[in-house]
C-alpha cells in the first residue's frame, strides 16, 4: 500500500470494493483511557458509509518496533492500521466492529506488508 491516507480495499466477501480514507490518529489514553494508538478511517461503497477505529496496543507496538529496529512514528502506525483494515475487509473478519484492537500477531503480519 503506497498511500495509507486514501486507498481502495477489497473485494470483501460480498464482492464490494471499499474506498478508505484516513481521518485521524491519536493516543487513546486521551479519549478512552487505553494504552494504545487509535487510527480512524472512513469506508465508502456507493451509498454505504462506515467508520472504523483500529487500535494498536502501545506495549506490543513498542516491542515490535524495538525487535525490528524500526523507529516508532505516526506514519508507521497509520500504515500498520491501514494494512490491518485492508485485510479485515478482504476476509470479512471483525467488520461488524467499530473499534478493532490489533493483537501482537496482527501487528507482526501488518509490518511484514508495510515494510516490504
Amino acid at each position: 500500500m503506497q498511500n495509507f491516507r486514501s486507498f481502495e480495499a477489497g473485494p470483501d466477501p460480498f464482492g464490494r470494493t471499499w474506498k478508505v480514507n484516513y481521518v485521524w490518529q491519536q493516543n487513546a489514553i486521551s479519549i478512552r483511557h487505553a494504552d494504545a494508538i487509535d487510527v480512524k478511517f472512513t469506508l465508502e461503497d456507493g451509498d454505504i458509509r462506515d467508520e472504523k477505529v483500529i487500535a494498536l496496543p502501545h506495549p506490543a507496538l513498542l516491542e515490535l518496533s524495538a525487535r525490528l529496529g524500526r523507529p516508532l512514528n505516526d506514519a508507521w502506525c497509520a500504515r500498520l492500521a491501514a494494512a490491518h483494515l485492508a485485510r479485515m475487509i478482504e476476509s470479512g473478519e471483525d467488520v461488524e466492529k467499530a473499534l478493532v484492537t490489533m493483537s501482537a500477531a496482527d501487528m507482526e503480519q501488518a509490518s511484514a506488508l508495510v515494510d516490504n
